[in-house]
């Protein structure tokens, strides 16, 4: 067993988790750069799949880093990840929870509140931009990726619908050889 790489991933994902506001999906730049460019523990190509599975799937979308940890390090990986990932952050929400309350209040806790949404976006629009570029490839995948946001944005729709057509449009854009 890699002890000292299992220590780096849970030192790595911990705090990553530790500074993730706005959920997970704020996480995906940071946790690429890890996974991908600085330990190698897995290729744009297994990122961007386990990064699919894990939106996919019911469940917390912890299950990136839980897929992470178990492609560099196998079970005692998944497991390491997993708790590195739910602990610290757990902690300091019940540290977070109490002092909010005894500080209610207070006018700076309500001004630093209201500047959290624009650094959230901000987050989320990086963690986009990295995951559309390992993971969109060629016209028929910006068409697709396009599309998607474009339908769930403008209209009261599911999601299952263009979920569906764009599985319909990618298996038929490979059938005749569009995608690789």
């Amino acid at each position: 067993m890699n002890i000292a790489g299992l220590f780096i991933l849970a030192i790595s994902f911990a705090t990553t988790a530790l500074v993730s506001f706005g959920g997970i999906l704020v996480m995906v730049p940071e946790i690429h750069r890890l996974s991908v460019e600085v330990y190698r523990w897995a290729s744009d190509a297994e990122f961007a799949s386990a990064f699919a599975v894990s939106q996919m799937a019911p469940g917390p979308n912890i299950m990136l880093m839980s897929l992470i940890g178990w492609r560099g390090f196998g079970i005692s990986g998944l497991l390491v990840a997993t708790f590195a990932v739910i602990l610290p952050p757990g902690i300091l929400a019940v540290i977070a929870g109490r002092m909010e309350a005894r500080f209610s209040s207070s006018a700076i806790l309500k001004l630093a509140r209201s500047s959290l949404p624009p650094i959230v976006i901000g987050l989320m629009m990086a963690s986009a931009l990295i995951t559309a570029r390992i993971a969109v490839d060629g016209f028929i995948g910006i068409f697709i990726a396009a599309g998607v946001a474009i339908f769930v944005a403008l209209t009261k729709q599911n999601p299952l619908i263009p979920i569906v057509l764009s599985i319909v449009v990618g298996v038929v854009a490979g059938r005749l050889g569009y995608l690789a």
